[in-house]
């Protein structure tokens, strides 16, 4: 890092949400911003934070201590109060909506929120981004603070690996842009500027919508080669090479044991979870009726996770799952 990008960066930063990506990405940015910053973090789960700060002084066991200090806020509020930049990952719109705005503790009910950076890379509904990121502009008068969309996609095995994609609700052209682009880089590989506010997210929810069907996709289109006699990897292999390759058959298939190193071959447990799927799918409809956006695939394809989110051996585990639901075959798998 040049002394030049050092010194562009800020010197406090701010993290609210250390749930199954928070919590990853949270550790990378950590780890990478120079040593004279500060990291404060709150979640609304106590386990979490101290979990969060346990690990990060394991990590620094036997070497001079990396990245930055961290510090434990007691509420929104006190991380905006101690932080330049602040991040926020939560589940649902609600949520960011408390985390916002509550008129007590609230990261807007801070001292001072002028000049500061909020950036919100949870997935939720494009009204409530637009609504929250409008309150934060108003609320300062003299040097407004600044608010952008950044929902990521790559899942926990991308949050932990620091490869996720981030989707910018910001204009390529932004005075802004190159510090979201530097911090980002820390936690990811792709950084897109997708041109204005909501547009992060309207970029999110159109992938989730594909990756969502391709993974339904395959999973059907696994189960009928097997089902036929064909061999699970050699099926998807040939995938790989055809028409039919996708991210989700070379990197997650949905068979345990292709993918041996995938959260598919371990029970399901990680990733992605099949509710957030199902909660995705329907923000994405919910935006296409709103643009007239004709979405033939959608009502079969949010049938099949709701049903999948609801049955007990598919419940809290990775989207994916919904290979299981369907009834498709799987092998045996040593982990």
């Amino acid at each position: 890092m040049t002394s030049e990008e050092l010194s562009s960066l800020p010197t406090d930063f701010g993290w609210v949400g250390l749930g199954a990506m928070g919590f990853p990405m949270a550790e990378q940015l950590r780890r990478k911003i120079p040593r004279t910053c500060t990291l404060w973090v709150y979640d609304i789960d106590l386990v979490a934070t101290e979990k969060f700060v346990k690990q990060e002084l394991q990590y620094d066991i036997g070497r001079d201590r990396q990245g930055a200090r961290v510090k434990i806020a007691t509420s929104s509020r006190e991380v905006v109060d101690k932080s330049e930049f602040i991040v926020t990952i939560v589940p649902e719109g609600s949520h960011v909506k408390s985390v916002y705005l509550d008129e007590n503790l609230g990261l807007l009910s801070a001292s001072c929120t002028a000049g500061k950076h909020f950036v919100d890379c949870s997935t939720i509904d494009i009204t409530t981004s637009l609504s929250v990121g409008n309150a934060v502009r108003l609320s300062s008068e003299v040097n407004p603070p600044t608010f952008h969309d950044a929902p990521v996609s790559g899942g926990t095995a991308g949050a932990s690996a620091a490869t996720l994609t981030f989707m910018v609700g910001i204009e390529k052209d932004s005075r802004h842009f190159p510090l979201l682009r530097h911090v980002f880089s820390f936690m990811g590989k792709s950084i897109y500027a997708m041109g204005g506010p909501s547009l992060g997210l309207a970029a999110k929810l159109s992938n989730n919508y594909l990756s969502g069907m391709i993974a339904l996709a395959t999973s059907e289109a696994m189960n009928l080669g097997m089902r036929l006699g064909l061999d699970p990897k050699t099926l998807s292999d040939c995938f790989s090479t055809s028409s039919g390759s996708s991210w989700v058959n070379n990197t997650v298939n949905p068979v345990p044991g292709v993918c041996p190193n995938a959260v598919t071959s371990k029970g399901y447990e990680g990733g992605f979870k099949i509710e957030l799927m199902k909660k995705d799918m329907t923000l994405a409809i919910a935006a296409a009726r709103e643009v007239n956006a004709s979405l033939v695939l959608a009502d079969a394809g949010l049938s099949a996770y709701t049903a999948a989110s609801n049955d007990p051996r598919c419940h809290g585990r990775d989207s994916r799952v919904v290979y299981r639901w369907l009834g498709g075959v799987e092998p045996d798998v040593k982990n």
